[in-house]
């Protein structure tokens, strides 16, 4: 019975991991990327203390101002909403460069025609300022996920958030860019993910290293996502040079159901972390879920990128994870563990075709590390990479629908 639930879990397809690192890897794109990124963040915050707030992040963005920004406020005669009232007039009292102007539809019906297609609802903004601007719809304001198991929704509150990145993007006169690779079977980014690294005025772009000679110029970091093939020798020293020469990989990748990802593992040599073969299984039941070893609950460590999952009592659950282990020491950079196993964690070499969660002869001993962070400080500039070790290709958790960010 047991044989036949593993091979039911393993026959899975790629959507159900796919939120497995939507969390983290926006935290670990946010750090790595550092000065690159715009220092907005997402915030869902529907707290009643909360509500009313205004982030340490949105003051950054609003006090580095030296453009005026306008903020146009589509709403009805005595249909504000007072959440949003309230929010704007923070906004306009963080600086001068800020205006919020309303724009009665009954008064100026077309007003919104030039900034958007879309039907324009009630209390909906348009963020200005020069020949930039951003349209932000009542729904992005208030949003709206189905609960599965109650057939209800769940509204939560972005205000903040769409505001101070709708300013960020009108006022930036250059925008971080993501190159994602293909070529190796990768996994496409879920809407989800791709949602927020517009809402983080992240662009992105896919791109082949098959035909390129060269990485382009402008890549702020580069992600390989999901991959179910190796990258070639090739790839792997462009790859190489790209992160020596300061820039930013950030990886999600792990256990394959063919063949070992060598290549791309082997980027991780020079900073002593090597990866093991095989697929994590759970000794200690505090470390595993859904009754399942290889369903791991990771320990977190305390990091710039983890302390909001800590601070919010989050688990972090990761299905199928390849495990890494950091020798310790490393001339070329400074390796950080995010999220580690227990000590009874051990690899499955048979991988896939495991049929047991005992430990058997050949099995690596644990423990490992689940998610790392690199930083290599050279003479003049630091270069760093981001190795996320958990995402993998063909996995599907037996629920109603998948959920990887348990809190």
């Amino acid at each position: 019975m047991k044989r036949q639930e593993n091979r039911i879990a393993f026959q899975g397809g790629a959507y159900s991991l796919a939120i497995t690192a939507v969390v983290l890897a926006i935290l670990v794109v946010i750090n790595v990327l550092a000065g690159s990124l715009p220092s907005s963040l997402m915030k869902y915050d529907i707290s009643s203390s909360k509500l009313y707030s205004i982030t340490s992040n949105t003051k950054v963005v609003v006090n580095a101002l030296d453009q005026d920004v306008n903020i146009y406020w589509i709403v009805q005669s005595g249909k504000e909403d007072s959440v949003l009232d309230n929010l704007l007039s923070k906004y306009a009292s963080l600086s001068d460069h800020i205006q919020v102007i309303k724009k009665n539809p009954d008064v100026y019906p077309t007003f919104a025609k030039q900034y958007t297609d879309e039907t324009v609802q009630n209390n909906s903004l348009v963020v200005e300022c020069g020949d930039k601007n951003r349209f932000i719809s009542y729904d992005d304001i208030y949003l709206q996920d189905s609960n599965p198991y109650s057939y209800t929704y769940n509204t939560s509150f972005d205000g903040e958030g769409a505001i101070t990145s709708a300013i960020d993007y009108v006022v930036s006169d250059e925008l971080p860019q993501m190159y994602v690779l293909e070529g190796h079977g990768e996994t496409e980014l879920p809407e989800t993910f791709k949602d927020q690294l517009e809402k983080e005025n992240v662009e992105t772009h896919s791109f082949s290293l098959l035909n390129e000679d060269q990485i382009p110029e402008d890549a702020d970091v580069i992600m390989i996502y999901g991959p179910t093939s190796d990258i070639s020798v090739e790839e792997e020293t462009m790859l190489a040079s790209y992160v020596a020469g300061g820039g930013k990989l950030l990886v999600m990748a792990g256990p394959t159901k063919e063949g070992t990802l060598t290549n791309l593992y082997g980027l991780l040599n020079d900073y002593g972390v090597t990866a093991s073969d095989g697929i994590i299984v759970e000794g200690d039941r505090t470390h595993y879920a859904f009754q399942t070893p290889y369903v791991l609950l990771p320990d977190i460590a305390q990091n710039d990128m983890t302390d909001s999952l800590i601070q919010a009592n989050y688990f972090v659950i990761m299905p199928l994870a390849q495990g890494l282990t950091v020798s310790g020491y490393s001339p070329s950079g400074t390796v950080t563990s995010l999220l580690t196993t227990s000590e009874s964690a051990f690899s499955k070499t048979a991988g896939y075709s495991l049929d047991t969660y005992e430990k058997e002869d050949g099995d690596a001993d644990g423990p490992f590390s689940t998610a790392i962070s690199i930083d290599a400080e050279m003479v003049d500039r630091s270069c760093g990479l981001a190795l996320l070790c958990s995402w993998m290709i063909l996995t599907m958790l037996i629920l109603p629908e998948p959920m990887m960010i348990w809190p």
